[in-house]
C-alpha cells in the first residue's frame, strides 16, 4: 500500500478506537519484523480485540484492497510475519481470553492472542495439557501456532497442532465468517478445513476462535541421556526406540559438531569419541514408568553406546538437557549469521543427511550444525556463516539449495514445523509439482479472491 485510501485510517479508528490504531513510523516499525530477521514495515498496525472486529477490518481492506499480515508475537522464523507489501498488521495479541475449560469433554476454547504458555497454566489447574510445546511458548501465541502448525519434542509422542485442534472460528480474506471443526474427537462432516486452515500461514482465513483438544497429564515424567560413537550407531537406536511400545514423550538429536560447539562453549565434559546425543523423556503412570523407562534403556543400548545416564530428580533431568539448551547461545557465537532450517526425513536416513551436509559443507565453506527432534526425523540444519565474508556470503544461500535437494532426495520433506512464509517459497516448487501448486493457489483465491491475506508469501512467484 503506497497510499492510503481516503478515510481509511479514520474508518479503521471508528472500528477499534484510536488507541488500537498506530500510524506513526517509529510505532509501525517493530511491527516489521519476526524471528527470521527480515524486516519490512507496515504503513498502520491495529489491535483487534474481538471477532467482530477483525470482520469489519477485513470487510474494509478487501473493499479498499490492502494486504493485511495477521500477527500473534512474531517469534516465526520464516519471515511469515512480516509485512512484505507494506500494507496492514492485524496484531491478534491483545485478543487473549481463555473462553472456556471444558475437561469433562477435554477440550479449551481460547482466542487467538493466548500465549501458549498461559494455555499450559490453565490447563495444569485441572490436570490437562495441550502438546504443542514450541521452544518458545513463553512468548509465542496459540494463533501463531496454528497457522504455522507449530510442534516441539512432544510431537514425537503427541502430534503437532493438526493432532490437537478440533474447530476453529475465522475470517476469510473475502470478510466471510466461517466455522470449522467439531466440539467432539469424531467428526467426519464436510470437508476438513480446520486442518486446511491450520498450517496454512494466515494466506486462507484469520483465526479467531480456536477449540483445543486437551490431553490428560502424565504422573511421572523420566530422562535419560544417550552417547554413541557415530551417527549410524545412534540412528540404530533411533529405530529401536520408536519400533517398541513405550513411545518416548521426547527424543531429542544432537550431532558431532554440534557437541563438539557445546563442549567448547558451555565447558561440558563430553567424551571426546562422543559422535552423536539423544535426549529422552518417558512419560506416564507412576505404576509403569519403570517398565517403560527399562524398556527405552534396553531400545537405547546396543552397538556404539558410550555413555547412559538417567536422571533421579528434577535438577539431574535439568542437567542432562544441558547440552540442548546450550545450542541456540553458542550458535550465536560462533557466526553472525544463520540459516535455520527444519528439515525432515525419515529416521532410517538420519546417516544419509548428516553424511551429506558435511560434503556440502566442505563444498561451499559453510559450517552446518544440526540437531533436532530425531523421533520424527526433523532435524534444525544450522547454516552459520558471515555477511561480511563475501565468499561466505555468495556461497550461503546456494549452500542451502544444495541442503534441499540432499533432503529431497532422501524422500524429505523441507519443513517440519517452522513453515514456508519468505524463507523458503522460492524453494517449495522443488518438492510440490506444479500441478498441485496450482491447486492450492486456486484454494487460496477461494478463501481470499483479491489476495490481500499475508500476499506474496509460500507460493513462489509466477
Amino acid at each position: 500500500m503506497t497510499k492510503r485510501p481516503k478515510g481509511f485510517i479514520t474508518r479503521l479508528e471508528e472500528l477499534v478506537g484510536a488507541d488500537n490504531v498506530l500510524t506513526d513510523a517509529s510505532d509501525c516499525w517493530t511491527y516489521g519484523y519476526d524471528n527470521s530477521r527480515r524486516h519490512n514495515p507496515p504503513d498502520v498496525v491495529v489491535f483487534a480485540t474481538e471477532h467482530d472486529q477483525v470482520l469489519k477490518i477485513i470487510l474494509l481492506c478487501n473493499t479498499h484492497e490492502v494486504p493485511v499480515v495477521p500477527r500473534g508475537r512474531g517469534t516465526g522464523t520464516c519471515g511469515g510475519t512480516v509485512p512484505i507489501r507494506g500494507g496492514l498488521v492485524l496484531s491478534l495479541e491483545r485478543m487473549d481470553q481463555i473462553l472456556r475449560l471444558d475437561t469433562t469433554n477435554r477440550y479449551m476454547v481460547v482466542e487467538p492472542g493466548v500465549i501458549n504458555r498461559a494455555v499450559q497454566n490453565h490447563a495444569a489447574t485441572k490436570n490437562f495439557f495441550w502438546p504443542p510445546d514450541p521452544s518458545s511458548a513463553d512468548y509465542c501465541t496459540v494463533g501463531g501456532n496454528l497457522s504455522f502448525n507449530a510442534a516441539g519434542p512432544r510431537a514425537v509422542k503427541y502430534g503437532t497442532c493438526r493432532e490437537n485442534i478440533l474447530g476453529l472460528r475465522a475470517v476469510t480474506g473475502s470478510g466471510k465468517e466461517i466455522r470449522t471443526g467439531v466440539y467432539t474427537t469424531k467428526g467426519v462432516v464436510g470437508y476438513d478445513l480446520t486442518r486446511l486452515i491450520v498450517g496454512s500461514e494466515g494466506t486462507l482465513a484469520i483465526i479467531t476462535e480456536a477449540t483445543l483438544k486437551l490431553t490428560p497429564r502424565p504422573e511421572c515424567l523420566r530422562t535419560l541421556r544417550a552417547i554413541y560413537n557415530d551417527i549410524g550407531h545412534a540412528t540404530a537406536a533411533i529405530v529401536r526406540i520408536m519400533s517398541q511400545a513405550a513411545t518416548p514423550a521426547a527424543l531429542e538429536f544432537i550431532d558431532a559438531k554440534a557437541i563438539d560447539m557445546v563442549r567448547d562453549y558451555a565447558q561440558m565434559d563430553f567424551p571426546q569419541d562422543a559422535g552423536a546425543i539423544l535426549i529422552i523423556e518417558v512419560d506416564g503412570f507412576a505404576t509403569s514408568i519403570g517398565d517403560a523407562t527399562q524398556a527405552v534403556v534396553a531400545a537405547a543400548s546396543g552397538n556404539g553406546l558410550i555413555d547412559l545416564a538417567t536422571a533421579d530428580t528434577e535438577a539431574d533431568a535439568s542437567a542432562l538437557w544441558t547440552a540442548r539448551q546450550a545450542l541456540s547461545p553458542a550458535l550465536r557465537k560462533v557466526a553472525p549469521n544463520k540459516l535455520n532450517e527444519d528439515v525432515v526425513v525419515p529416521i532410517s536416513r538420519i546417516p544419509e543427511l548428516i553424511d551429506g551436509l558435511d560434503v556440502i559443507s566442505q563444498q561451499h565453506d559453510i559450517p552446518i550444525i544440526n540437531f533436532g527432534h530425531a523421533g520424527n526425523g526433523n532435524i534444525h540444519v544450522n547454516l552459520l556463516y558471515d555477511t561480511q565474508n563475501p565468499g561466505q556470503d555468495r556461497s550461503a544461500r546456494p549452500c542451502l539449495e544444495a541442503v534441499f535437494n540432499l533432503v529431497l532426495t532422501l524422500d524429505g520433506t523441507l519443513s517440519g514445523e517452522h513453515g514456508i512464509g519468505t524463507e523458503k517459497q522460492n524453494y517449495i516448487g522443488m518438492e510440490i509439482d506444479p500441478v498441485t501448486l496450482d491447486l492450492m493457489r486456486r484454494i487460496k483465491q477461494q478463501f481470499d479472491p483479491k489476495d490481500i491475506l499475508n500476499p506474496g508469501k509460500m507460493f513462489p512467484s509466477l
